[in-house]
């Protein structure tokens, strides 16, 4: 039976694409706010584009971050994608704005370091895979995930969770995974077979 998956309709610009992909990977996919919906589900997703401080605008006007940590509290699944996953940190600060997020993670979402390297980071990059990752099993080493992204997570602050690194400049965090929380900051429904793989594999992870 496939995975019934709310996509969590915010306001953000790249709910269809990542609907779609889900639904290529064999997803029942609703895209709503309705939180009775968002809690039942299998799976909730959180995506996200442009700034950090509009999305979590848009996500507390849906109420949208209370329904992230009761997922979450529950041991209900969620993934973050792109924007989508830096919200699930303490807190992202652009152009001066510093701005809180939902928490589930600590650490900041800043500006890249990108030295010489152009930003924003976009197109095509390898990721190194964190050690036991569900979200990277069984693809290539050296497979390539399409960004696009000025701000990013350090990722440092983590502790125990599995995190999965990219380089544009520095590095960064290019995924998490963490009990029933996962989130790339790239994005699989743009990553053609590559991100496919990824979704396959976090949809085969939930129970």
């Amino acid at each position: 039976m496939s995975k019934k998956i709310v996509v969590l309709d915010y306001g953000s610009g790249n709910l269809r694409s990542a609907q779609r992909a889900l639904a290529r990977a064999g997803a029942d996919v609703d895209v709503t706010a309705d939180a009775s919906s968002a809690m039942s589900c299998d799976g909730l997703v959180v995506p996200g584009v442009g700034a950090f401080a509009a999305c979590m605008a848009g996500l507390i006007g849906v109420g949208g971050d209370k329904l992230i940590g009761q997922r979450v509290a529950a041991g209900l699944p969620v993934l973050g994608i792109c924007v989508g996953m830096q919200v699930l940190f303490a807190a992202g600060v652009e152009h001066g704005v510093y701005t809180e997020g939902c928490a589930v993670w600590p650490g900041m979402v800043e500006r890249l370091d990108a030295g010489a390297l152009p930003l924003p980071h976009m197109g095509w990059n390898t990721v190194d895979y964190a050690a036991g990752s569900v979200l990277f099993d069984g693809i290539p080493a050296g497979t390539r995930f399409y960004f696009v992204h000025s701000y990013a997570a350090s990722g440092d602050a983590l502790g125990q969770a599995a995190v999965s690194w990219a380089w544009h400049g520095d590095k960064f965090a290019a995924a998490v995974e963490q009990g029933v929380v996962a989130a790339t900051q790239f994005h699989p429904e743009k990553s053609a077979d590559a991100g496919y793989a990824v979704l396959t594999n976090w949809l085969g992870s939930l129970r």
